[in-house]
């Protein structure tokens, strides 16, 4: 009875090291964060593939610089996304992670800069 509590124990240790790693591998994105946990405004959603990720920091990147340059906010506008430097495949995802991080990151700024924050 005692070796079959053993040999659960170490198929249970070894079924949850194993798992993580090998959906890092195969590319699947870590699970969401619990419901109530803090999600940062400046981080992609947990569903993202790896570039809509990239895209989703560009964007928030490219909002940033035009807050602080005071230039209209528009990421068409934008060359990162105009041109993007990935795959010709993964332009849609990229752009669609860009455009919302540059959103959210822009939502963020005047929200964090408007009369009523102070």
């Amino acid at each position: 009875m005692q070796s079959r509590w053993i040999g659960l124990s170490l198929l249970s240790l070894s079924l949850v090291l194993w798992a993580p790693q090998n959906a890092r591998a195969a590319g699947v994105a870590p699970a969401a964060p619990a419901v109530g946990a803090q999600d940062p405004w400046d981080q992609p959603p947990g569903e993202f593939r790896e570039v809509q990720r990239q895209g989703f920091h560009d964007g928030v990147e490219g909002a940033r610089k035009d807050w602080e340059n005071h230039r209209h906010p528009d990421p068409d506008d934008r060359d990162e996304y105009k041109h993007p430097h990935v795959r010709k495949s993964e332009r849609m995802d990229y752009r669609d992670g860009y455009r919302r991080g540059y959103e959210r990151a822009m939502e963020h700024l005047m929200h964090e800069h408007s009369p009523d924050h102070y």
